[in-house]
Order: C-alpha cells, then sequence, then structure tokens
C-alpha cells in the first residue's frame, strides 16, 4: 500500500508542469508546458485541445477532443528548422494568413546581427 502510494507520488511529482502558455486560437487552444522528467531533464508537452460541441440548445454536450506531442530538449533545432521550412513554404505559396480575431503572440527581436539570430533558438523569440 505504501509502495503505491510513494509510486503515485513521484508519477504526480513527473507529471507537474513547471512552466505553461496558452495560445488560444480560435475553437482550438495550444496549450505549451514545459515539465521534468525523471532524470531532471526539461521538456515539452504541446497540447492541442479542440472544442467540439454535440447536439443542439438543451441537448448540446460539450467536449474536449486532445492530442499531444512531447517534444525533448534534444530535438528542439530539429524541430524549430522543420517547423520554419514549412511555415516558410506554406507563405510563400498562399502568402501571410488573415487577421483573425485573437492575438498573436508577441514576438520579441531585440538582436542587431544576424549571427546574434542564429544563435537564438526559436522559443527565446517569443516574450512569456
Amino acid at each position: 500500500m505504501e509502495v503505491e502510494k510513494r509510486k503515485i507520488e513521484i508519477e504526480k511529482k513527473d507529471n507537474e508542469i513547471i512552466y505553461s502558455k496558452a495560445i488560444k486560437a480560435g475553437r482550438r487552444i495550444y496549450y505549451l508546458d514545459v515539465k521534468k522528467s525523471r532524470n531532471e531533464d526539461l521538456y515539452l508537452a504541446i497540447t492541442e485541445s479542440k472544442k467540439k460541441i454535440v447536439g443542439f440548445d438543451e441537448d448540446a454536450q460539450v467536449t474536449y477532443e486532445k492530442h499531444k506531442i512531447f517534444l525533448y530538449k534534444e530535438d528542439f533545432d530539429k524541430f524549430v528548422e522543420g517547423l520554419e521550412d514549412v511555415v516558410g513554404f506554406i507563405k510563400r505559396e498562399q502568402g501571410e494568413a488573415p487577421q483573425r480575431e485573437y492575438k498573436e503572440p508577441e514576438i520579441v527581436d531585440d538582436s542587431t546581427t544576424e549571427q546574434s539570430k542564429a544563435n537564438k533558438s526559436f522559443f527565446d523569440k517569443f516574450k512569456f
């Protein structure tokens, strides 16, 4: 019994969110959660939560469909490189997205040289 309690406490600690940022985008919310692994490494858990409404009026039921990916620090650079490539391709092919009602995350770019920009990671560009 006590061993099970200890196991649950350890799992709870492993799932603890160290830092979090929510990005609202229409019917979706993206959660960027920094968590700590068992070996004390930080990693990023990205969750997409999409609101689903089934039925009408009083019979309507609201549910949330969630999808998660886990991104570990050794994969950050490759992930960001791929993301920037794909987003750049979409922008070149279809142009910028039309402005929506929600506010875009504020991007901070206080560097002036190309070298200092290259040394910054993708996540350093955002002001949290």
